[in-house]
């Protein structure tokens, strides 16, 4: 007798909506379907709008056990398209490192999350095609609006933007810098008031926002108190890496020249760092011998060994200043017309990288 065919197993109903074939996720209209309620309900709801105040808790419980169970995933860019709004900001950094990009982006994602804003993070490296290259790709991703973190604006402002450490005016844009006047004040008086007249300075890079400005002023408050710096004392850091190994290179020019001096004071906490490591090699002691002074007050500043004296720039709160201040921007729907400027105030934290001159 032949063998009858199997019969089919036939799955149970659930009642649930299938996925689409092409393994889509299932749409809010599928899901309305599935508890019995209308999609605006359900768009209400699953977006926490105000006007959801009058559904009963029940109810947005079934909605939200229902959209756990089918895996829902909203269509944000469909309803970013409907709405005009994307709540996504575009970030421009030189680099992320563990120095002053990483804390500036700690501030910056500290008021955003807050007000439920997610960011776009674009590294540029001091390449002059993707300084002209990221801010569209940021545009095309429908950002409402771009913080620059020390990198210079190569494209026409078109949507709200925030320079951190931005010295240049331009229209529409609204600059978030440091009081350098008073930095250097703070930092060649710390010195020249421990003694030391033969100062040493590691210069920035060209490409930073803030090498020319920390350069004028320091050597403002030096002419001030009758030690002006020396051109043989002078170095500038080069090349581009985020790391110590600039400053340490710095130093071990500098060293090589034979010229003596008590102090240094470096562009940045992490060349200041490299310059200790390269002071020690040389059998000089820190602070006994040459006295380093850096600036930003980094995480790691606090841990060194020595424990490094710094220019605090209240990295944390500029990014923090300049995301509050680009949402402001957006609440408000228009830039400025002309250029605007924030400044805020840097202090001294003294440790153990410095102490008075030696006798000669």
């Amino acid at each position: 007798m032949p063998r009858q065919p199997k019969k089919p197993k036939i799955k149970p109903t659930t009642g649930k909506p299938s996925p689409s074939k092409n393994g889509d996720p299932i749409s809010l209209r599928e899901l309305a379907e599935y508890v019995g309620l209308s999609p605006t309900t359900l768009s209400l709801v699953l977006n926490d709008s105000p006007k959801a105040v009058s559904i009963k808790k029940e109810t947005k419980e079934r909605i939200f056990r229902a959209a756990r169970e089918m895996n829902y995933r909203p269509n944000y860019l469909a309803r970013s398209l409907r709405v005009q709004k994307t709540n996504t900001i575009g970030v421009m950094v030189p680099e992320l490192s563990d120095g002053y990009s990483a804390m500036v982006l700690n501030g910056v994602e500290s008021a955003l999350s807050t007000a439920e804003y997610f960011y776009l993070t674009a590294s540029h490296l001091h390449r002059e095609d993707l300084l002209e290259k990221l801010p569209r790709v940021l545009m095309e991703r429908q950002v409402e609006g771009i913080i620059a973190v020390d990198t210079p604006i190569r494209f026409d402002p078109a949507l709200p933007v925030v320079n951190v450490s931005g010295h240049q005016e331009i229209d529409g844009v609204t600059n978030v810098v440091l009081n350098h006047r008073h930095a250097a004040e703070l930092g060649i008086g710390h010195l020249y008031n421990l003694g030391h007249r033969r100062i040493a300075a590691i210069k920035g890079q060209e490409f930073s926002s803030d090498t020319i400005i920390r350069w004028e002023t320091i050597n403002e408050a030096a002419q001030k108190r009758g030690i002006p710096f020396d051109s043989k004392l002078t170095i500038q850091l080069q090349g581009d890496s985020p790391s110590s190994e600039v400053g340490y290179s710095a130093t071990k020019a500098l060293l090589a020249t034979g010229e003596r001096f008590t102090a240094l004071f470096a562009f940045n906490d992490i060349s200041a760092i490299g310059a200790i490591r390269a002071l020690d090699e040389m059998g000089l002691r820190v602070p006994a011998d040459v006295s380093v002074l850096g600036f930003d007050d980094i995480y790691s500043a606090a841990f060194h060994n020595p424990a490094l004296t710094t220019i605090k720039q209240p990295l944390f709160e500029m990014g923090s200043l300049a995301a509050t201040t680009l949402l402001d921007k957006l609440a408000n729907g228009k830039r400025p017309d002309g250029p605007t400027t924030l400044s805020v105030e840097p202090t001294i934290i003294v440790r153990q990288s410095t102490a008075r001159v030696a006798e000669l």
